[in-house]
């Protein structure tokens, strides 16, 4: 491990469900059975092999600073096995001593008796599916749990678990700003130091795309949403809490580091079906991408070792796309020396003419370091990135 090597993160994906909600484009499956000693296996020989790629990688092998364990639904996860695969890296690549290790959960009853055993099983940060904290709107969104069940849930992470982020999805139609301020001062009121909330969407080859196909409108439009964004900033302010990515908040020292590492295209391996790694090789930075298909990937997995459908190494262009991106939705920015040190300081400012009209117009900040968003900025973040990626 080298002196100014990036952080290196895990993220472990369990791609099972109990029901697919409406709004869900994400690499998930609703089954019947499943052979947990077969997905024991397949995961924990994979997480072998991206072992040895990261030794191989331009910085070695090197301790991980986080894991996050996502899906589909990780609480559904036997502890046993997720126990197992925390214990199998840290023998193989080692902690930092400060690793933050996530679990995404679903707070109905039986996945909260599970809390106890994932932290047993190393945990320390829960990530809880909320999503809203009111049973009719829980219904539209398709999600198994009540209203009720989500306070009994957050009740007993927060004895937990120092670490606790709730999950809230807002923008439905027929939600007012008002409702919306209700609704978030009730999950601030349980004293959380990180809140993610995502504005509904209309993903392709969802239920819910279908139905607007058809023409059934789901959620705000653009005004509307822009409205409780700023709803959003005003309640989140009075909490000690800041916008540290254009979804995310969180108390100063509390931002999820895992996240951290995908906005700063640090380094990080993926793990089970579907799972996206980025990697710095020594000929330049790989993606590294699983088979999708659950059953395919466990196939290929019981065959090869790993289910790696695509290694890809990514261009210049790429990377550049990709750390503005990125680095335009995290506050801190786009640190204009990584784009020197990756691409070479000729490349980088390829779209001088959008970056200073739009600094011009106060949407973006540029200083020594970094070039930013602005809180108006954020409210037109697809914008500035559809504009600066198509120069």
């Amino acid at each position: 491990m080298t002196h100014n090597s990036p952080d290196l993160g895990l993220y472990i994906h369990w791609p099972f469900c109990l029901s697919k909600c409406p709004y869900c484009d994400f690499n998930s499956h609703v089954v019947s059975d499943i052979d947990e000693g077969a997905w024991q296996k397949a995961l924990s020989s994979e997480l072998a092999h991206m072992a040895e790629l990261c030794e191989a990688s331009a910085y070695g092998k090197r301790p991980l600073t986080s894991i996050f364990i996502g899906g589909g639904t990780p609480s559904l996860m036997p502890v046993d096995l997720l126990a197992s695969l925390i214990e199998q890296a840290e023998m193989l690549f080692g902690f930092t001593p400060n690793i933050e290790i996530t679990a995404e959960a679903n707070p109905t009853s039986v996945e909260t008796a599970k809390l106890q055993g994932f932290r047993d099983a190393g945990v320390n940060r829960i990530s809880l599916g909320v999503q809203a904290l009111n049973d009719e709107a829980l219904a539209f969104l398709g999600r198994g749990h009540s209203a009720q069940d989500a306070i009994r849930s957050l009740e007993k992470a927060r004895l937990l678990f120092d670490r606790l982020s709730v999950d809230l999805i807002y923008g439905r139609i027929g939600q007012t700003a008002k409702a919306w301020e209700t609704e978030l001062s009730q999950a601030l009121s349980f004293g959380l130091d990180h809140l993610s909330l995502y504005q509904l969407t209309i993903e392709q080859g969802t239920q819910f795309y279908t139905r607007h196909k058809k023409g059934e409108r789901l959620n705000l439009d653009e005004d509307e949403m822009a409205d409780l964004y700023e709803v959003t900033e005003a309640r989140i302010t009075e909490h000690d809490m800041a916008c540290y990515e254009i979804s995310n908040y969180a108390k100063k020292g509390a931002e999820s580091r895992h996240n951290l590492i995908y906005w700063r295209t640090d380094d990080w391996l993926g793990i089970g079906p579907g799972a996206f790694g980025r990697m710095t090789m020594p000929k330049g930075r790989q993606e590294i991408a699983t088979r999708r298909s659950p059953s395919g990937w466990l196939s290929q997995t019981s065959d090869k070792g790993h289910g790696i459908d695509t290694q890809t190494l990514e261009t210049d262009d790429a990377i550049i796309e990709e750390i503005f991106m990125m680095g335009l939705r995290a506050a801190e920015g786009v640190p204009l020396s990584r784009l020197t040190r990756l691409t070479g300081e000729s490349k980088w400012p390829f779209a001088q003419g959008d970056i200073a009209s739009f600094i011009e117009a106060g949407w973006l900040i540029c200083d020594e370091t970094h070039l930013r968003a602005s809180f108006e900025g954020r409210l037109r973040l697809n914008y500035i990135l559809k504009t600066l990626l198509a120069s």
